[in-house]
């Protein structure tokens, strides 16, 4: 993989969910860890990465799940409820590109997300980062 593209993005916030960047191509990127995490160590990482997207006043996310475990039902539900709706009301985030986890488990949570989502909130889901980094870069906002 060619990593020049990430190069020039800036380190937000790290914890044992991830690393949070800000790219100056007009997104977030959420590196998701490989290691277990709490539903509360998950939620204050979205908590943070939704004052990056307020702070910056940036639409558009780039999630890319890597081998991140897959999330539990309860984790979903507080996403599709609780957080997404609050990043589009208050960052109008709309757009998400995914790049799909390795876990075929995670990739059926990650569904389920998808599913649940506002439907007026897009995904799209890429099997690199170069693609995900192209369509977000193309979609105007």
């Amino acid at each position: 993989m060619n990593s020049l593209p990430f190069a020039k993005e800036n380190l937000y916030f790290q914890s044992v969910a991830g690393k949070l960047y800000h790219h100056p191509d007009g997104f977030v990127r959420l590196a998701w860890s490989s290691e277990r995490f709490s539903l509360e160590a998950m939620k204050a990482f979205y908590e943070q990465v939704l004052a990056l997207l307020i702070t910056s006043n940036t639409r558009k996310i780039l999630s890319e799940h890597g081998n991140r475990a897959p999330l539990p039902a309860q984790a979903q539900e507080w996403l599709t409820q609780n957080w997404i709706p609050r990043a589009m009301a208050q960052a109008r985030t709309r757009h998400c590109a995914i790049v799909e986890g390795e876990n075929p488990l995670h990739r059926l949570s990650t569904q389920s997300v998808v599913v649940g989502a506002p439907t007026s909130f897009v995904f799209q889901r890429f099997s690199t980062l170069q693609a995900a980094q192209k369509w977000l870069v193309g979609v105007a906002v």
